[in-house]
């Protein structure tokens, strides 16, 4: 369906959110994020991904650095505890990585990240250290009456 709507210009812009955000802006997120990246590119539809500043890590230098979850088989292959499908090895991966080269900005309460990512999603970073270091700002004395 998301295909259908980005192909018709049904739809401006997607924005998603993201669980982990690598140094080079690739992005991993809910299976499924990466193919809404691919149809809007497709499409020339931008591809935003907003998340706080919490979810980059610098220390991962690309997407495939980033563990995905492996979520139980049997939460594809049953339902209610009664078997769906045929004796079979079933992957079943919690998240997806979007690569950098798709996504258009990635928007955080510090500022927005613009490729070449490394760079901007670096001084987000930094800035974001600083304002956490810095001393809460006093509040002013009530006036005396």
């Amino acid at each position: 369906m998301v295909g259908h709507f980005l192909k018709t210009g049904k739809i401006g812009a997607v924005v998603v959110g993201a669980d982990r955000i690598a140094a080079n802006g690739d992005t991993a997120n809910k299976i499924g994020t990466y193919q809404m990246a691919v149809l809007a590119h497709e499409n020339s539809v931008p591809f935003y991904v907003a998340a706080p500043i919490s979810t980059l890590d610098l220390s991962i230098p690309s997407g495939e650095s980033i563990p995905i979850e492996e979520r139980p088989p049997e939460e594809v292959t049953h339902i209610r505890g009664i078997q769906i499908a045929p004796e079979v090895e079933a992957a079943n991966p919690a998240f997806d990585v979007t690569p950098a080269r798709l996504i258009t900005a990635i928007i955080t309460e510090r500022g927005v990240a613009s490729p070449p990512y490394r760079d901007s999603l670096a001084r987000l970073f930094s800035e974001s250290s600083l304002k956490k270091a810095s001393p809460p700002a006093r509040e002013r004395p009530a006036p005396a009456r």
